[in-house]
């Protein structure tokens, strides 16, 4: 079995910081690039067409993950409305591995952001969430210390399967 690890991020603006921040995470856990990154900006009205087959396909794919990073930027003190969309196409056992909960934001206000309402959704629709969900405030988005603590503790309950990863 090859170890599959995504990341999906749900900021409306393409090639997000968010992005950036999710995609180095997903690194930092795996030892490895991710196999997959889904940025939800680039499917655009494609997510209201519960037909499409693309966005179907990624679901799929993210869904047979070993390990996936849901990233957003918090708006209004929750995940935005892009990334609703895409999880609302999973089923309730839609997610096979481990899921992160991931948000940027302002300032700490919100820092509870990832466990009260990411969370729920991911453990929702069948992904496993070992570890607390992660909040950095934008402004450190590319700082390592901002995520040191959380990696430190994380590592010591998301452990990949050794096959298939460089």
């Amino acid at each position: 079995m090859l170890t599959r690890v995504a990341v999906v991020v749900g900021n409306p603006k393409a090639q997000s910081r968010t992005l950036s921040a999710a995609t180095w995470l997903a690194t930092e856990l795996a030892g490895s690039e991710p196999d997959l990154v889904v940025d939800l900006a680039d499917l655009g009205p494609a997510l209201l067409d519960w037909s499409d087959p693309e966005v179907a396909e990624l679901v799929r794919l993210v869904g047979e993950a070993d390990l996936v990073v849901v990233a957003s930027p918090t708006y209004k003190g929750t995940y935005t409305g892009l990334l609703k969309l895409f999880l609302d196409r999973f089923a309730t056992d839609g997610l096979s591995g481990v899921a992160v909960p991931f948000m940027l934001g302002a300032g700490p206000a919100h820092a509870l952001a990832p466990e009260l309402t990411l969370r729920p959704v991911l453990t929702e629709i069948g992904g496993s969430v070992p570890v607390r969900g992660l909040y950095v405030v934008d402004s450190a988005f590319d700082d390592p210390a901002a995520y040191e603590s959380w990696l430190a503790a994380a590592r010591r309950h998301v452990r990949l399967p050794e096959v298939g990863r460089a």
